[in-house]
């Protein structure tokens, strides 16, 4: 058995912390600074993260390359099996020619980039995060904004920052329901606080949207669309965390948000608009043979497909339909009770004996393995669907796939690392010590419990992953602080989805679906003050919310 140690620097937390965070350190300044490949950035930080577990946190060698295996497992089912069907799907858009006709349709919408970004990555994005999560919304709006025209290094920047406000309910709230699994708070309770704290981040994300998009002139011209987008989103997340059901919130918000915005365009419009560039792929991103031609059993192509029929109209938006219509079925709940029970295999994972500095097993030794119930295995069965719909022969839907695998090929690499780095630092007790030194801060705690969750995200890339890594962490500390034990909790949910923009695997994610693999830096760079600029006012609004000003908000 291995008993993680939490000081193991001359008995000292502060020290011990330091070095914990020295690999993920590193991983940033190569990415940020000196512009190292994501991939060569990761092994580099893997590499050292293995040497810190086993010299100074002294993990058994033999359970240190067990928890590396399972952390590169994890990386390749669920994350990458997601990213490489999400991306066969747009693949396969490109192949039948349709990609070209939804970039004319989503222009048909509006022709404004500020506009669409709110539409598609904000709106649009939230209800792929409230089904699937994971890299999936990133993925798909990123591909979608480029379909319609817009730069894929702007698509990526944009499609990773809307995914913030959605994500602490995302995948049918499963963030709230580990939260309250893992703190044996209520889950209705952590649900209402958590719904007292994303609207505010909801409101404010899509300014920044149009600002990305814009700058000055798009906040200036477009800050009317944005704040009703902002606004409503919020109020929806509100209403339905605290009075329906955390499971629904991000649908409800996501399908009352769109509406709601068209309708104010109807009002409303911007003084000058923002036109996207001529439609079409990144050169990076080759068309397949046989792009160009719709595959509707006659042959026609592109400049023969009618531009205002409802059928081309829906043939274009169809794999998205198809996508929304599998997941949706998924979540009834007699399929998704079946697909519970048979879909998904949870075992111990060989060679780990791991306790935690209190004598308790640490709950990342057991593995969940989805195969039938995975989200990218439902997006492998929307795949296929669109190929048959699309009538796409086989050769070219397996020609689509191992063009999407060699596009991949160094992101599989960066996330497989990644999430290596992500296990051997949870397992072997570097994660940790950066939590409880951040802990120690007695009654500033509050102050440090956002930076908890904020990290929680950005080492694993997962807000659930997070609130099981550090939730009980968070209610321990505030009980001890004197704190509420719920805001600290709901806090580590919340506040760990402004982390998730610059987690290492969700830039991959984003930068291969762009088709810029190997500048996940650049993107980083341009999210990073965002990122820690929305942290510092959700820890002014928990700071707030812990004193009698903002007390009142606590359930």
């Amino acid at each position: 058995m291995f008993e993680q140690i939490l000081a193991p620097v001359g008995e000292s937390l502060v020290l011990s912390a330091l070095l914990a965070a020295t690999p993920l350190a590193v991983l940033f300044v190569l990415l940020g600074v000196f512009r190292v490949k994501a991939h060569k950035a990761a092994l580099t930080s893997l590499v050292l993260s293995m040497l810190t577990a086993v010299f100074v946190w002294q993990m058994p060698v033999s359970q240190l390359l067990s928890a590396t295996g399972e952390g590169i497992l994890y990386g390749l089912i669920p994350i990458l099996w997601i990213l490489m069907n999400a991306l066969w799907i747009y693949k396969l858009t490109v192949v039948s020619g349709w990609f070209e006709v939804l970039g004319a349709r989503i222009r048909r919408i509006s022709n404004d980039q500020r506009v669409l970004a709110i539409i598609i990555a904000f709106c649009f994005g939230a209800l792929l995060e409230s089904l699937a999560g994971f890299g999936a919304p990133v993925a798909i709006s990123a591909a979608m904004l480029m379909a319609a025209g817009m730069k894929p290094l702007k698509s990526a920047l944009v499609s990773l920052l809307a995914n913030t406000a959605p994500v602490a309910f995302g995948s049918m709230a499963a963030p709230i329901v580990t939260l309250a699994a893992v703190t044996g708070i209520d889950m209705h309770t952590l649900s209402q606080m958590a719904g007292r704290q994303t609207p505010f981040v909801a409101v404010i994300v899509p300014l920044i949207l149009v600002f990305l998009v814009d700058g000055r002139r798009g906040l200036r011209e477009t800050w009317k669309i944005a704040l009703v987008a902002g606004l409503v989103f919020g109020l929806a997340q509100f209403l339905t965390a605290n009075y329906i059901a955390a499971e629904l919130t991000d649908i409800v918000a996501s399908v009352a948000t769109i509406p709601a915005v068209l309708l104010a365009l109807r009002w409303w419009k911007p003084k000058t608009e923002l036109v996207f560039e001529e439609a079409g792929t990144d050169s990076r991103i080759a068309p397949l043979p046989g792009a160009g031609t719709v595959h509707r059993g006659m042959g026609a192509t592109l400049t023969e497909v009618p531009q205002s029929t409802r059928r081309s109209t829906f043939l274009s938006v169809m794999p998205y339909l198809v996508i929304i219509t599998v997941f949706a079925v998924s979540q009834i709940p007699a399929i998704k009770s079946w697909l519970s029970s048979v879909g998904s295999v949870t075992f111990a994972w060989p060679g780990l004996n791991v306790t935690d500095a209190s004598g308790k097993a640490v709950a990342a030794q057991t593995f969940k393995l989805e195969h039938l119930k995975a989200t990218g295995t439902l997006l492998l069965i929307s795949g296929i669907i669109v190929t048959a719909s699309y009538k796409i022969s086989f050769r070219q839907a397996l020609t689509a796939y191992k063009d999407t695998l060699v596009q991949l090929r160094f992101t599989i690499v960066t996330v497989m690392s990644v999430l290596g780095l992500s296990f051997v630092m949870n397992l072997s007790g570097q994660t940790a010590s950066l939590g409880f030194a951040l802990a120690s801060a007695g009654g500033l705690f509050i102050l440090f419990s956002p930076v908890i969750g904020w990290l929680g995200v950005a080492i694993t890339g997962s807000d659930t992953s997070s609130n099981s890594l550090f939730g009980l962490l968070q209610v321990t500390v505030a009980g001890q602080a004197g704190l509420d034990p719920v805001l600290a909790a709901a806090t580590n949910s919340s506040a760990g989805v402004l982390g998730k923009m610059l987690s290492p695997q969700n830039l991959a994610v984003a930068a291969a679906a762009v088709g810029l693999a190997g500048r996940e830096g650049d993107i980083f760079r341009k999210l990073i003050g965002w990122s820690l600029a929305l942290l510092v006012l959700f820890t002014a609004l928990v700071f707030l919310q812990s004193t009698p000003i903002l007390g009142w908000m606590v359930p």
